[in-house]
Order: C-alpha cells, then structure tokens, then sequence
C-alpha cells in the first residue's frame, strides 16, 4: 500500500482510496498527496475540501484516478 502511495506523490496522481476512520466508519475519498512523513501523509482530500493528514495504516485500498479523453464522432 505504502508503495503506490508513494508513487501517486512522486507522478502528483489523484487516487481514489477507502480509509477507515478512529470511530471504525469507512468512506471513499478521492485525494491528491501533498507530502509525506513516516506513517502518515498530508493531502488535499475532495470530500471534505479541504487539507487533512491520513495515516497509512488506516487506508484500506488505493485506485489511481485515469482521466480518458473523449473524442467527438
């Protein structure tokens, strides 16, 4: 896991990760990593605007954002 986060911060790829909070609840986030430190990193999280730090152990899985160009026919 650690791994392709740290790949999405060095390529500034969003991913679309679940975390499980301290309270046990669980959500999907779509986040772009602004840095990192140890076990935990800083990003800019879409579903709540705003910074917010994650810790690693707490992500449950990781997905890359792929933007795909449409063509107009």
């Amino acid at each position: 896991m650690k791994a392709q986060i740290q790949k999405a911060f060095k390529y500034q790829q969003l991913i679309d990760m679940m975390y499980i909070a301290k309270d046990g609840s669980i959500s999907k986030r779509r986040v772009k990593i602004l840095s990192m430190t140890g076990d935990s990193f800083q990003a800019y999280c879409f579903l709540r605007r705003k910074k917010r730090t994650f810790k690693m152990d707490n992500v449950l899985s990781v997905m890359p954002v792929i933007h795909r160009e449409r063509q107009i026919i």
